[in-house]
């Protein structure tokens, strides 16, 4: 086990171990107030939660080496000890007949549960800092064809939070030189001895037809010996989450993909939650967006609001709003103007017709708040892919209008991955990616991103 997953591990049992420990200490002071010999039995529990959370977790399996640094299942698991322990507690209480004070289960278990995640979030960030300077990095043996190991070491180098750096490259038939400047190293048959040469911890098989079930079991059992985790990338690389499970089959274990949710009970969940935060939103941020209206009232000659037809669910077109930017003849001035990139999207990166006030605006993402508005009328999502414009959606191909299976977002995997830094095929990817597999869960992690991407303003212009 490379030392800073032994070290990461360390840091979540001890935040665990505090965060059990401050919640305690909290809920006897809010419950009790002070201590008397009634008190004395929740004094002592409040001593044994600590132990007793991170046994709760280690038992449940969050501390797990694979769930360091990625996806919600490691806060999913923290969430799961959470009810389990509420559960116990109370079939514990039911069976012996003790009578609990329930003021203090409801504030020690909920309120440990909160921390731990809050604990766990800032230690992934910190992790993620880390993984940007180069360290903390699982070092990869790529398995596969040379033009899908390229496709993958591109991608682990652009999105490094992953934690995964190609260090060796096992391509058929072997050969020499290099792919996306990682050399080759072997053939499928040199495997291990590829993996001790490189120091790697991990290797990664591709979809190749060359390695088949029996190919990749007799590679798993030698890999089994220096302990190397072996991760297999399915063809369908795009689609994770809850619509792939493993359901056996005449004694082999099948890959099943459930087809993309984009109706039914969940999305109405979702269409609920979107307008019930949008409201909640636009009454909080009122006194904002009237500051911000005022400002860009006196910026200049034109309205406060940008009014322009884009494109949402299945076609439909509807009128989005946003604070004006720009000068009020930007749409004479666009003539002659090129935009920064390829693909359908017009970005200039230091367009001459933002305002000084608009400028600020759009760094911090405030000129488009005014799009609660939309969320709030069922025209958009909180979260979803980019809202076109109609010109580019003519110009769609046929993979491409997939994205407009769902509502378009304020925000969404492209606003909290690079904003207007991503290439055009970049952002397509994600958006994509969203609509193969959303959840509500996925919307959470999305929006709680965006609070940082808005803050840095990384990429908007």
């Amino acid at each position: 086990m490379p030392g800073w997953v032994r070290e990461h591990r360390v840091l979540a049992v001890a935040a665990d171990a505090g965060c059990a420990a401050l919640a305690g200490a909290t809920a006897l002071i809010v419950r009790f107030g002070e201590v008397t010999p009634y008190v004395t039995p929740y004094v002592v529990a409040s001593a044994f939660l600590p132990v007793v959370w991170v046994c709760t977790v280690a038992l449940n399996r969050a501390y797990e080496p694979r769930l360091i640094g990625l996806g919600s299942e490691e806060f999913q698991r923290v969430l799961h000890c959470g009810f389990m322990l509420t559960a116990a507690l109370a079939v514990g209480a039911y069976l012996t007949r003790t009578e609990v004070a329930r003021g203090y289960v409801v504030l020690a278990i909920p309120l440990t549960t909160s921390l731990t995640i809050l604990a766990r979030c800032l230690l992934r960030r910190s992790l993620h800092r880390r993984r940007a300077q180069g360290g903390c990095m699982r070092r990869v043996v790529a398995v596969g064809h040379r033009a899908a190991v390229a496709e993958l070491v591109r991608r682990f180098r652009r999105e490094r939070y992953h934690g995964m750096e190609v260090v060796g490259v096992c391509a058929p038939h072997g050969g020499t030189g290099e792919v996306e400047g990682v050399p080759v190293l072997g053939d499928f048959s040199d495997v291990p001895l590829v993996v001790g040469q490189a120091a790697a911890d991990t290797v990664a098989v591709l979809a190749c037809p060359e390695l088949d079930g029996v190919a990749l079991r007799r590679l798993a059992w030698r890999l089994e010996k220096t302990d190397t985790d072996l991760i297999v990338a399915p063809a369908l690389m795009e689609v994770a989450g809850p619509r792939i499970t493993i359901r056996p089959a005449a004694g082999l274990p099948l890959l099943h993909v459930d087809h993309p949710e984009i109706s039914g009970l969940r999305q109405a969940i979702k269409n609920l939650f979107d307008r019930f935060g949008a409201g909640i939103l636009l009454v909080v941020l009122s006194p904002l967006l009237a500051g911000v209206a005022v400002a860009v009232r006196f910026s200049g000659p034109g309205p406060v609001f940008f009014r322009q037809t884009r494109v949402g669910r299945d076609g439909a077109e509807f009128t989005i709003y946003k604070f004006r930017t720009m000068r009020a003849d930007a749409e004479r001035w666009r003539i002659g103007l090129t935009g920064d990139g390829e693909g359908v999207l017009f970005k200039i990166r230091n367009d001459p017709r933002v305002t000084p006030i608009g400028a600020r605006l759009r760094r911090h993402s405030l000129d488009e708040l005014p799009q609660l508005i939309n969320v709030l009328l069922g025209h958009m999502s909180l979260v979803g892919p980019r809202p076109p414009l109609p010109e580019e959606v003519a110009r769609y191909g046929d993979d491409v209008r997939r994205r407009l299976l769902v509502r378009p977002g304020m925000t969404g995997l492209w606003q909290v991955s690079g904003r207007s830094d991503l290439s055009w095929e970049e952002s397509v990817r994600l958006d994509l990616r969203y609509v193969e597999s959303w959840s509500l869960t996925l919307d959470l992690q999305i929006l709680w991103k965006t609070w940082s991407a808005v803050a840095r303003g990384a990429g908007a212009y």
